[in-house]
C-alpha cells in the first residue's frame, strides 16, 4: 500500500482512501458504500446511534462484524418495537452471544427507545441534523492527524440529547456518528469516495 501526497493510501484497486477503509474488506466495503453517506429517518439513526454506543472502548470492525446479529436481535432497531421490549428481552439480548452483551449498553438502548418512542415522527432525524456543521467552512482533512475525534457540535449534540433523556452518547460517540451519518465529510480529500455531504 502506497501512501499518497494526500495522506490517502491506495486500496486494491489502486485508487485512494482514507488508511483505515483499506485494512479489511469488510472496512473497504464501508468506507467506500456507508461512511460519511448521508443518513435519515429515525430508525435508521436511531441503529447508529446504538450501534456507536456499543462500540464504545472497542474496535469498529468487531460491531461492523456483528451488524445482522445485531439487527436480528433489536429488531431491526425499529424505535417503536425496540420500546416495547421485555425483561425477558433484555435477558435474551444479555445471553446472545451475536452481540457486545454489556449490560450498560443493552439497558441504555432499551431505555433510549422508550424515551424516543415518544418523540415526534422525524424528531431524532431534526435533532441530530440541526447540529451539522456548515460544510463550506470546514477544510477536507489532508491526513487522519486532520480528523478530529470532538468538536463543538458533538459536545453540543451530545449534551443535548442527554439533556433529552438518551444515555450512552458522549461527545466522541456523537462525533462518530456524525461521522458515519454524513453530517461530516471526513474522507480524506485525496480519497476516491470523498463527497459533499448534504
Amino acid at each position: 500500500m502506497s501512501e499518497t501526497p494526500g495522506g490517502a493510501v491506495a486500496g486494491p484497486d489502486g485508487r485512494p482512501r482514507c488508511p483505515w477503509g483499506v485494512s479489511t474488506d469488510d472496512y473497504l466495503a464501508y468506507h467506500d458504500q456507508e461512511w460519511g453517506r448521508p443518513v435519515h429517518g429515525d430508525d435508521a439513526l436511531f441503529e447508529r446511534l446504538c450501534l456507536e454506543a456499543f462500540q464504545s472502548g472497542l474496535s469498529w470492525i468487531t460491531i461492523l462484524r456483528r451488524r445482522e446479529t445485531f439487527r436480528e436481535a433489536f429488531d431491526s432497531f425499529k424505535i417503536a418495537s425496540v420500546a416495547e421490549f421485555t425483561e425477558a428481552d433484555r435477558e435474551r439480548l444479555l445471553a446472545d452471544p451475536g452481540i457486545i452483551r454489556n449490560r450498560a449498553k443493552v439497558d441504555a438502548t432499551l431505555a433510549n427507545a422508550r424515551v424516543l418512542a415518544d418523540w415526534p415522527a422525524g424528531g431524532l432525524d431534526e435533532l441530530i441534523w440541526s447540529y451539522a456543521p456548515d460544510a463550506a467552512g470546514r477544510p477536507a482533512p489532508v491526513t487522519t492527524a486532520d480528523v478530529p475525534a470532538v468538536t463543538d457540535e458533538s459536545t453540543a449534540l451530545a449534551k443535548e440529547l442527554k439533556k433529552r433523556g438518551i444515555r450512552f452518547v458522549g461527545p466522541t460517540t456523537a462525533y462518530a456518528l456524525m461521522q458515519a451519518c454524513g453530517l461530516v465529510n471526513d474522507h480524506l480529500a485525496a480519497c476516491v469516495a470523498r463527497r459533499p455531504t448534504g
